[in-house]
């Protein structure tokens, strides 16, 4: 009999158990087309956006193949921020813990935590370190962390690690690795300045892009609502309570103004939590907590919150301003309709913003446009109407030219004879489109 699911990567026992707890009845299509790959030691280039399980796609080969009876470093797992790495070591203490023999053990290595306490955590090397590199580069300078053990390296939202200016450490981290390294790489784009670090450690990796089907999940309402000369954090207030969201999240492009629109909205009386980069990690790591706790209704945030970052519940994402890199906002909305719930994604949108629209539109992402008044939500027109309008006039306009030929001598009044004649035609022509 075929085996179904899970079941056919011949997972150790207690994988399949804490599968069935964690309710992950059937793979994700990169789970099905890469965790083969990992188990056979294959390096590999993993091509998906978020949402789409990349992080249990090397979790479970990993965890798979870890020799408990070795207390050494096996895996170095790194990511781009705290936020991430902290999830990713949290998804794997949900699976170690039914482990009914000797424990794996997996250590969490982030920056701003104490160094000293981190070097008195590794007197016993962990199975498995997970970490942003900056910090894990820092405790293998220091000699307290021995990683020239592992045989597997997990560089996860690669492309994000490359724009956060982290590619350099995790370059360093590898090169203390050995040799016949497994090298596994995940990421959302893969940029050019990405592809030397691809080339120095990794011989003929196994690449697979996994497309979507769409740009973003199914079930989120795209909404466009026009400023319109209104005072923009006035409107962001009133879309806010005519939302009444049980979890939103308002993305601004900078941390200025997300202190700025949080600082606004909290005099209003709403609850309201940020996450940016200049909170330290103390501040940071209590936000993270207390908005798991739905203490806040909304969360003002910068796109560091956008990428691989896993807040549950968020039933709305506001595009306060739009991201001048559209692949943000793909990563922006994904923060909604998750596990098969819907969502909606509201942008505030101004004339300038015209063009990011229209690509937008070319990935395939359909519009609602709506605008509030007096709290209610009324639907309007295209924004583009008056452009398509001005559109049918222009080839009107040409078409009559085209038919009114220029006489070979001119005779006193033949500009005012042509213009009526021009006049005329575009009538016929107007006629004709209303019938």
């Amino acid at each position: 009999m075929t085996k179904q699911g899970f079941e056919r990567f011949d997972f150790q026992p207690f994988i399949l158990e804490a599968l069935s707890e964690l309710k992950f009845t059937k793979p994700t299509e990169i789970q099905e087309r890469i965790i083969p790959s990992i188990e056979r030691g294959e390096s590999v280039i993993g091509q998906s956006q978020t949402g789409t399980g990349k992080t249990h796609a090397y979790l479970l080969p990993i965890l798979n193949q870890i020799d408990p009876e070795k207390q050494e470093v096996q895996a170095v797992i790194t990511a781009p921020t705290r936020e991430l790495a902290s999830q990713i070591y949290q998804e794997i203490g949900k699976i170690t813990k039914f482990c009914k023999h000797k424990q794996i053990t997996s250590k969490l290595f982030v920056g701003g935590t104490d160094k000293a306490q981190a070097i008195e955590k590794l007197k016993t090397q962990p199975h498995i370190v997970v970490g942003t590199p900056g910090r894990i580069n820092d405790l293998i300078k220091e000699q307290a962390l021995l990683v020239y053990t592992a045989e597997k390296m997990v560089v996860d939202e690669a492309d994000f690690m490359l724009d956060m200016g982290f590619i350099e450490d995790v370059d360093q981290i590898a090169a203390r690795l050995p040799e016949n390294l497994q090298i596994l790489v995940f990421s959302a784009t893969i940029p050019e300045k990405l592809k030397p670090f691809l080339k120095k450690y990794m011989d003929n990796p196994r690449y697979t892009h996994v497309a979507p089907e769409q740009a973003t999940a199914a079930k989120v309402e795209h909404v466009l609502v026009p400023l319109r000369h209104r005072n923009k954090l006035s409107l962001l207030q009133e879309m806010l309570e005519a939302y009444n969201p049980y979890l939103a999240i308002i993305f601004t492009n900078t941390k200025k103004m997300a202190d700025e629109v949080a600082d606004r909205l909290l005099e209003k009386g709403l609850k309201v939590g940020r996450i940016h980069g200049d909170l330290p990690p103390r501040e940071r790591k209590k936000m993270m907590k207390q908005i798991s706790s739905l203490d806040y209704q909304f969360v003002v945030a910068t796109d560091l919150a956008a990428r691989g970052i896993d807040i549950e519940g968020v039933s709305h994402v506001i595009n306060y301003e739009l991201p001048s890199d559209l692949d943000f906002y793909v990563h922006r909305v994904g923060r909604t309709a998750r596990a098969g719930y819907s969502g909606i994604a509201a942008t505030i949108y101004d004339l300038s913003d015209e063009d990011a629209l229209v690509k937008l539109e070319k990935l395939g992402i359909t519009f609602i446009n709506l605008d509030i008044e007096k709290g209610e939500w009324i639907q309007i027109g295209e924004r583009n109407k008056r452009k398509t309008r001005q559109k049918q006039v222009d080839e009107v306009e040409k078409f009559a030219q085209s038919k009114v030929k220029k006489p070979k001598k001119v005779k006193p009044g033949y500009k005012k004879k042509m213009n009526r004649e021009i006049e005329e035609i575009k009538k016929r022509q107007k006629r004709l489109k209303r019938k």
